[in-house]
């Protein structure tokens, strides 16, 4: 289970990774399902956690040549960010603008305890829906 949570957790941040799948493979394996759940959903948010701390920090070095974001994209980022507010980190399960929608929240300085309750909410109910996926259609090929 370790490397679940491993593979859970780089997938979270900014490096790619495919938990999804691997979570059905242990699952195959026959690991317990509470426990995959438990494993999956705490490694992908502390690795989304890694992500809403480097945006905390990130905004001190917006005026270096080699920051990522220009101003009027920051600028760009916060109306957006305003005007959809921290529920969009219930989106934070989701492929390409999970990542970056955690930043967001650091960039923007959500409070920890908002970030840590959306985004565990959005990846708990993400490797559920994987796990009854696994237990619906892969259960004839894990044999």
């Amino acid at each position: 289970m370790l490397s679940l949570f491993l593979v859970a957790f780089a997938s979270a941040t900014l490096l790619p990774g495919g938990s999804e799948v691997w979570l059905a493979r242990q699952w195959c394996l026959g690991q317990p399902l509470l426990g995959l759940w438990l494993v999956a959903t705490c490694g992908n948010t502390l690795g989304s956690l890694v992500n809403v701390w480097l945006g905390r920090y990130a905004r001190r070095f917006q005026d270096r040549r080699w920051f990522p974001a220009s101003r009027e994209g920051l600028a760009r980022a916060e109306r957006w960010y305003h005007r959809f507010g921290e529920w969009s980190l219930l989106a934070s399960w989701a492929p390409l603008i999970g990542d970056p929608l955690t930043v967001l929240a650091g960039v923007f300085r959500l409070p920890w305890w908002r970030a840590v309750l959306l985004i565990t909410l959005a990846k708990a109910a993400r490797y559920a829906v994987v796990l009854a996926l696994a237990q619906a259609w892969l259960a004839p090929l894990c044999d």
